[in-house]
């Protein structure tokens, strides 16, 4: 009886060479899975799946994992205002965690003795998809042969060509992996310190000019209408505002970070939806939250955001930190304006019932309603009482 694996599907060079090596070289019983988080139409998935029994898969198996990737995670992100480096939404890299956890479910659930995917050794995929299969599914050994054999494009393809694959075989100058949290472009301009992109290269062209102003309306940190219109689910409502904002180029960005392996990365990404929520979000929250909820979530974020990047989303912290995060965003409830233009964007302001900077307790600079000057007096002496103190007993320093 052929052994089950299952195989992280995409369709492209890598795992085409996968599907035959393990069903013609290994003799396994190959099971290809394709995870949508978002960024497949169903005229897409219909062609991987014709490709896959092309291959000679012996099932092949779509799993959805659009909304339960926002439930499990985008969320969080919107609710810690999450940019890496500040400047990154982690579309891929938040979507890796997501597939694999659903890789590893399909395998545990057809009971395979085997798991592949494609990676390289040469990147961050591999790290966040072994570590995860170790997790989830311990017992059950991983295949690498695109890394394990060390093998070049050109070897795969000559691999390919051998056994009568028929496919094109041109590499795309431009690498694109949509999803709904983001699209990142990868080119010859990211393998240096100092190109960017051109023009053409993004996957999006600017076709709108005309500015426009959008009300976003937010439920307990949650996006769940764009002006008047309200959507059932909050991926809705994120792919909603992407059509609209992607045209004016907004969210156009090279992120520069530290990948799992020790280098340094540049990747090229396009996230007009994620950068809009997660502005608008934090404007909304630096009106209805206090000094300190602010101020640990900044630190808390910052961690779950780095943690999740190298594929640690399934340490126990990171259900602490949902848990924090979750409960901050009880009255981050209300509207916020924003104005789009071609290649930006500006937060104009927000309405809340939870609004923080209500005129009934003075106006910053011009009124106080609260407290007296005699109050300021002592405060501000009681205020600085202990250093006022150390500067006597320190006269020199």
């Amino acid at each position: 009886m052929k052994k089950k694996v299952v195989l992280a599907y995409s369709g492209g060079l890598d795992t085409s060479f996968c599907c035959i090596y393990l069903t013609r070289d290994l003799g396994y019983e190959v099971h290809s899975v394709i995870v949508n988080t978002g960024g497949f139409s169903d005229q897409e998935l219909k062609s991987v799946e014709e490709r896959a029994y092309q291959m000679g898969v012996t099932s092949h198996h779509v799993v959805d994992e659009t909304t339960n990737f926002y439930n499990t995670c985008v969320r969080y992100l919107v609710y810690g205002n999450v940019l890496k480096n500040n400047t990154y939404p982690l579309s891929v890299s938040a979507e890796r965690v997501s597939q694999a956890t659903a890789i590893a479910n399909y395998a545990k659930e057809i009971g395979a003795e085997f798991v592949a995917h494609g990676s390289t050794g040469a990147g961050n995929d591999q790290v966040r998809f072994d570590m995860i299969f170790n997790i989830l599914i311990p017992d059950v050994q991983i295949i690498t042969p695109i890394r394990d054999m060390k093998l070049s494009r050109e070897e795969e393809i000559a691999y390919l060509k051998k056994h009568g694959v028929e496919m094109n075989f041109e590499k795309a100058k431009y690498s694109i992996n949509k999803g709904i949290w983001g699209t990142s472009v990868g080119g010859k301009e990211t393998l240096t310190s100092n190109l960017g992109l051109p023009e053409e290269a993004w996957p999006t062209q600017v076709t709108e000019i005309e500015p426009r102003t959008l009300e976003l309306t937010f439920e307990k940190g949650e996006l769940t209408n764009i002006d008047q219109e309200r959507y059932d689910h909050p991926t809705k409502a994120i792919q909603a505002l992407q059509a609209i904002a992607q045209p004016y180029g907004i969210g156009r960005d090279i992120h520069v970070g530290d990948t799992i392996i020790g280098i340094k990365g540049r990747v090229g990404f396009e996230a007009a939806a994620p950068m809009v929520i997660i502005k608008a979000h934090h404007t909304l929250e630096k009106h209805v939250l206090t000094k300190w909820q602010l101020s640990w979530k900044d630190q808390l974020s910052a961690f779950y955001g780095n943690w999740l990047h190298e594929g640690q989303f399934h340490d126990p912290i990171m259900r602490n930190i949902e848990a924090f995060l979750t409960d901050t965003q009880k009255n981050v409830s209300g509207k916020v304006f924003v104005q789009l233009y071609p290649y930006r964007f500006q937060v104009v302001g927000i309405e809340s019932d939870h609004d923080l900077m209500s005129n009934k307790f003075g106006s910053y600079g011009e009124m106080n309603n609260a407290w007296s000057g005699e109050d300021v007096k002592g405060f501000s002496k009681i205020f600085g009482n202990q250093v006022m103190i150390y500067h006597k007993v320190n006269p020199n320093d």
